[in-house]
């Protein structure tokens, strides 16, 4: 056996050992279905300018991307953004919501949607910090 070190990790690489870890983790975990979220805003011109990526997998709610753009935002499109997926959550039965945040970008839109610290990683990447938050659906 030998080990093999790599500073450039290949999309292959990266499918091999996901699909492994997927294959293990879905023969263990009693719920298997996986349901991705999008919602989009465009502007007229048929420009994305904001949206929110996750998915439900059981009980929750991960919202792994939100983004609204500069000129957008403080008009409470995040807020309806939000709204949007956690209707859609509980509609497919979700009881709760996981995300995480720099403390660069909105650590406080979400404690005032109700979401409660979990954890926070100091230091993150060097001198920031990242949030770990859930909700309650």
């Amino acid at each position: 056996m030998k080990f093999i070190e790599c500073e450039k990790v290949t999309n292959e690489e990266k499918a091999h050992i996901f699909q492994a870890l997927l294959n293990y983790n879905l023969s263990n975990l009693e719920e298997k279905i996986v349901k991705d979220i999008g919602i989009f805003v465009e502007d007229e011109k048929g420009t994305r300018v904001a949206g929110l990526i996750g998915e439900t997998h059981g009980n929750w709610l991960e919202v792994e991307y939100l983004w609204v753009s500069e000129e957008l935002r403080g008009q409470h499109i995040g807020t309806k953004l939000m709204d949007k997926a956690e209707k859609i959550a509980r509609d497919r039965g979700c009881k709760y919501v996981f995300l995480n945040t720099f403390s660069f970008q909105a650590p406080d839109f979400y404690v005032k949607l109700g979401y409660k610290e979990e954890f926070v990683l100091t230091h993150y990447p060097l001198t920031g910090k990242r949030y770990y938050y859930t909700k309650k659906l």
